[in-house]
């Protein structure tokens, strides 16, 4: 039997990739499901309806309701791409993440949301995605946290618009609630995936090992002699301390 073995960084962040992009394709492939089905489904019951305690239930279901087929494509694409990036960059931060930006999602437009209204549809989870990968951007500040950042700014960064009031008829109420649900989970799960490595310049290097040849010769080197303490020096200073003086000696006596 003989044991694999272990894989490089390269081969671990492409594997990483690939689930973070099948885990988001087969989440995009449940809402076609569900959107097929729908015609035989309670949607208005699977919506949130502001402060009407009779549809608690969709806080935990209108994400999987759509109104159209073009609401439902923009959010499967939103959740393709900024679930990928997110799965793939943060894994263990996105697993905890996503339970509180659909619950985020749903409590925004209960709260917020008015009454007569129904909101569904998964534009609050993608929200919370994009806001969360730009968060931990800003609070880990290493390569890929920042190359996801950006990413996710150039394609979705008008989506921050998305959270403040319009008339428009798009709930910005659960884009707020999974955009704050986001950045909470950025700040609570910024340390949950261990940082890269550094990589380290060639000058670095260079100087690091200059440093460590400088120690090793001040260690094996003799300090230079104006540098030795002197321990005893003749001249005319006076003596301190207790010294006993014995009388000069005399020729001596032959004997008898």
């Amino acid at each position: 039997m003989t044991s694999e073995p272990p894989l490089g960084t390269a081969e671990r962040d492409r594997r990483r990739l690939l689930l973070a992009f099948n885990l988001s394709l087969g989440f995009v492939a449940l809402l076609l499901v569900v959107f097929v089905l729908q015609p035989r489904l309670p949607v208005r019951a699977m919506a949130v309806s502001p402060r009407d305690a009779s549809s608690l239930l969709g806080l935990f279901t209108a994400p999987l309701v759509h109104g159209s087929a073009a609401h439902l494509a923009a959010n499967a694409t939103a959740l393709l791409i900024l679930g990928t990036l997110a799965g793939s960059v943060y894994p263990r931060a996105t697993l905890r993440a996503l339970p509180l930006m659909w619950l985020g999602s749903g409590l925004g437009a209960w709260l917020l949301g008015e009454e007569g209204t129904r909101h569904l549809g998964a534009s609050g989870v993608t929200h919370g995605l994009m806001f969360m990968v730009t968060t931990l951007g800003l609070l880990r500040r290493d390569r890929p946290s920042i190359a996801a950042g950006m990413i996710a700014l150039l394609f979705y960064g008008g989506s921050v618009l998305a959270v403040l009031p319009h008339g428009d008829g798009i709930s910005w109420q659960s884009h707020l609630g999974g955009a704050l649900a986001g950045v909470l989970a950025g700040v609570l799960f910024r340390r949950l995936d261990p940082m890269p490595p550094r990589k380290r310049y060639s000058w670095e290097i260079e100087a690091d090992a200059e440093a460590a040849a400088a120690r090793e010769r001040a260690e094996l080197e003799p300090p230079p002699a104006e540098d030795v303490p002197v321990l005893w020096q003749r001249g005319d200073e006076p003596e301190s301390g207790n010294v006993l003086r014995f009388p000069p000696r005399g020729p001596r006596s032959p004997p008898d």
